[in-house]
């Protein structure tokens, strides 16, 4: 256990330590309230896909989702809202745009968003800027039997095998097509989820391992960490990335490999 927490350790402080990061402002969004960084790397540029909050919110008031990229990790371009609830003709709620991420295959780029209240929904364009439509007019996932469809993230594996994997308080998982766009299968509703899971599920391999962050315990929220040696499971608790404080209310985690260096980052509302 001390070998992968200390190594979760370094993800961590990689983010402040690397010597292009160090001297970036903190925190590098500072004109807007976003929250739930979803980070992808393409072409060796950093697209930081965000939620957001408006300015008056009082709860969460979230409608859109908003795109900042980075070459070097210091300088950041606000490229603004890449889409929105109003991206998807089938949603008829005008709240609720929380944690999503976008994933690249075959050259084209899919972004899943939850849609609180009314499933997951998926978007698609030829480029990472956007712009994003809706290729399937309706939700890729939509459990009406309760409240549990949020924060979707994806995982392509050595094989090919893409899986969605979701879910809050429970984790739930799909095997996604080839098209990024449909599923095979039932939705997975994990038996034994991870202790202290509680959201925001962000999974990734290395050397053969599966490894799942994940906001854990609740509230106030830390971010957690689980293995397993198949995508599906069973996980097995780790530990603690990031113990909950007073100070983090709320957490996402999520990872990204810069250069075959791998960092971590994340959000927390206090």
């Amino acid at each position: 256990m001390k070998t992968y927490w200390n190594f979760f350790t370094r993800l961590m402080l990689l983010l402040f330590l690397c010597p292009t990061a160090g001297m970036a402002q903190r925190p590098i969004i500072q004109t807007s309230y976003t929250a739930d960084p979803a980070p992808m790397v393409y072409n060796d540029t950093i697209f930081l896909y965000t939620a957001h909050d408006e300015d008056d919110a009082q709860g969460f008031k979230m409608f859109d989702w908003l795109l900042y990229t980075s070459t070097d990790m210091v300088n950041w371009t606000d490229h603004g809202a890449v889409a929105s609830l109003k991206s998807f003709k089938w949603v008829t709620r005008n709240n609720g745009a929380w944690a999503q991420q976008c994933i690249e295959r075959n050259g084209k780029f899919y972004m899943c968003y939850p849609i609180h209240g009314q499933g997951i929904g998926v978007l698609v364009a030829d480029s990472p800027y956007g712009p994003f439509r809706d290729p399937i007019d309706e939700p890729l996932v939509w459990q009406k039997e309760h409240w549990d469809d949020i924060d979707p993230s994806v995982f392509i594996d050595d094989d090919g095998q893409a899986y969605m994997y979701w879910g809050n308080p429970n984790v739930y998982y799909v095997k996604l097509n080839e098209d990024m766009i449909s599923y095979s299968g039932d939705i997975v509703k994990l038996e034994q989820r991870p202790e202290h899971y509680q959201e925001g599920p962000w999974v990734y391999k290395r050397n053969g391992h599966y490894y799942m962050a994940f906001a854990s315990t609740c509230c106030p929220e830390g971010i957690g960490y689980a293995m397993s040696d198949q995508p599906t499971g069973p996980w097995t608790t780790r530990g603690y990335i990031m113990r909950p404080t007073q100070r983090t209310r709320e957490t996402i985690p999520a990872l990204l490999t810069i250069k075959a260096v791998r960092t971590f980052s994340g959000s927390t509302m206090t």
